[in-house]
């Protein structure tokens, strides 16, 4: 088939056309995820809050009544403060682990997984723990959109006595983990390693 000159310019320019438009769609369903500066403002500090919370309680049962008191202030106090702040602030909020230790509410789901994954990458390139958050956007199970937000957790020398090694962890401790969580994996861990992260799950 032959085609004069206007007709090719005409099938030429057509072409053109889809495919910036084809462009355009993907630019735009891969273009960064912005959010309000506030709203993630607020999720960090919320974050923040709930690890501020625990280590002031966990250190206060430690101090009147030892180290052992540690592993129910986890086990009971921890998901008590995230529920409140979720009633709060309208939000879910919990603690997931590289190692699971409460198996009902530690296991992390597939963007925190990621999440996860990502500290290590970062941690392995140097970037500095205090620094580490991750967030995106995505579609829940209803089609609305939600803010995924984690932030990192870090081993300090005080977590050893519950998650170091078999020379941290005294024989009292590891007999009370063995009753609390007797599936327990978290363990193991040294200073300045990644032991999980504050997870927030917040409707948009």
């Amino acid at each position: 088939m032959h085609l004069t000159i206007s007709q090719l310019f005409a099938r030429i320019t057509a072409t053109g056309l889809l495919a910036m438009a084809s462009f355009s769609s993907l630019a735009q369903d891969t273009a960064p995820q912005t959010i309000d500066p506030g709203l993630m403002q607020s999720t960090r500090a919320i974050a923040t809050q709930m690890l501020t919370e625990l280590g002031q309680k966990l250190k206060a049962a430690v101090s009147t009544d030892g180290p052992l008191a540690a592993v129910s202030v986890c086990k009971e106090v921890a998901p008590s403060l995230a529920s409140t702040l979720s009633a709060q602030h309208g939000l879910q909020i919990t603690r997931v682990g590289t190692r699971v230790r409460n198996s009902k509410i530690g296991i992390p789901n597939a963007w925190q997984k990621e999440a996860l994954a990502k500290f290590e990458d970062r941690l392995q390139q140097g970037e500095k723990p205090a620094d580490l958050e991750y967030w995106q956007v995505a579609k829940n199970s209803s089609g609305q959109p939600e803010l995924h937000y984690a932030k990192a957790i870090m081993v300090q020398p005080q977590c050893l006595a519950c998650h170091g090694t078999v020379q941290d962890i005294s024989a009292p401790m590891a007999e009370k983990i063995k009753q609390e969580y007797p599936e327990d994996q978290a363990t193991g861990y040294s200073v300045g390693k990644l032991r999980g992260a504050v997870v927030i799950t917040r409707p948009l």
